[in-house]
């Protein structure tokens, strides 16, 4: 069955291939063009071995690292949300507006998450 995109005749290997290169030009991009991308990418390059460190089993240490993995992407589809406005028209509308602040709360709650995270095991190691 032909598609008439033809991104989409890639199969097996070749289009694994493809998409790993577009997902890699992906974070390189973002680390390019996107700062707070650049801040949570260094925060959790420190941050991964002291989760190495304050983890206590692979189950917390895996918490640890999967709640930095989940910042990561949700700045993604954060600066992919801002782009598509951008893209689109640099007027200020109000439905563009709220496309940026829903996508910025996605941010925020992410970030919670990671914090909560981060407590709850630091809480559970020092408490012991």
């Amino acid at each position: 069955m032909s598609s008439s995109n033809p991104h989409k005749g890639r199969t097996g290997l070749d289009r694994i291939v493809h998409a790993a290169g577009y997902s890699w030009n992906g974070l390189v991009s973002a680390c390019r063009h996107e700062a707070a991308f650049r801040q949570e990418v260094v925060a959790a390059a420190v941050l991964l071995p002291v989760a190495w460190w304050l983890g206590q089993d692979w189950l917390e240490r895996l918490l640890l690292a999967s709640s930095l993995g989940l910042v990561l992407i949700v700045e993604l589809l954060n600066s992919a949300i801002e782009a598509t406005v951008d893209r689109i028209s640099f007027d200020h509308h109000e439905l563009s507006r709220r496309a940026k602040d829903y996508g910025s709360a996605a941010v925020l709650i992410a970030l919670l998450i990671c914090l909560a995270c981060w407590a709850g095991v630091a809480f559970h190691r020092f408490s012991s």
